[in-house]
């Protein structure tokens, strides 16, 4: 028997928790992190294990590598090894990142083409370096856009919508930016130090209002706003009677900055 072992293979996605930020990464730098099924697939568990961690606030969404993610494994679909349940576990994934009551941030480095911008899209805010390569292109490898279809619109517009949907130009950051497509941009070496900047901004926000506000907003774009009085009624209550109001109005009347994390006990 031989004395060496094979090592296990890396995953295609990381996971990792600390300070209450739920680290998400994929994980195929030497593909570019170009999705296939089994990344898909662990983008969406570990989705889903971030929104049900009450010890999570945040969520990241991050590339190893040269790259956040080069699109569809190309190799993978022309070997038809890419079929239903891939899209399946993709839309869950970023539905989950969507719907989910915390903030999710997609950073962008190198490129974030087809499905890396669709991945994205579904995140709250995204951070792009400067030398980023953005783009979809799913039309003309005979395939929808599909995590991008039902959102891009909403975020840049019909008309630029349709643009980078059907004709499938690249977009500078600095563009993306102008767009809306983007909601910060810096130089590559700079990334970590803009998201925590980022991070600390959003952490100076009540997770219960953020999480209301955020689904809210989401609500927005399908009901007509007198309709959901109630519901924004129910969700200010909520708000009215959280320890994050407790502490917003302590700390007014100490003249000092709200502290939110960590949690307190309610």
């Amino acid at each position: 028997m031989s004395r060496f072992h094979n090592p296990a293979p890396e995953p295609p996605v990381t996971y990792a928790v600390g300070e209450g930020i739920a680290w998400i990464t994929l994980n195929r730098p030497a593909m570019l992190n170009a999705l296939n099924t089994e990344l898909a697939a662990a983008l969406a568990e570990h989705a889903e294990a971030a929104a049900a961690d009450p010890a999570v606030t945040l969520v990241v969404v991050r590339g190893a590598g040269r790259a956040f993610c080069s699109g569809m494994d190309r190799t993978a679909l022309a070997a038809g090894s890419v079929d239903e349940a891939f899209y399946r576990h993709w839309i869950r994934g970023l539905n989950c990142l969507e719907d989910m009551p915390k903030i999710s941030i997609a950073v962008l480095h190198g490129y974030a083409i087809g499905g890396g911008l669709q991945l994205a899209l579904a995140c709250d805010l995204r951070l792009a370096a400067a030398d980023a390569v953005l783009g979809l292109g799913a039309t003309r490898h005979g395939l929808i856009p599909d995590g991008a279809v039902l959102r891009l619109a909403r975020v840049i517009g019909l008309g630029r919508a349709k643009e980078l949907a059907l004709l499938n130009d690249d977009v500078s950051p600095a563009e993306a930016r102008a767009i809306g497509l983007v909601n910060w941009v810096c130089p590559a070496v700079d990334l970590d130090r803009t998201l925590q900047s980022i991070v600390a901004k959003a952490r100076a926000a009540s997770p219960t209002a953020a999480a209301h506000t955020k689904r809210l907003l989401h609500e927005s774009f399908h009901r007509d706003p007198r309709v959901v009085i109630e519901d924004l009624v129910r969700a200010q209550n909520a708000c009215m009677g959280s320890w994050e109001i407790d502490e917003a109005n302590r700390a007014w009347t100490e003249k000092r900055e709200a502290v939110f994390y960590p949690p307190r006990t309610p």
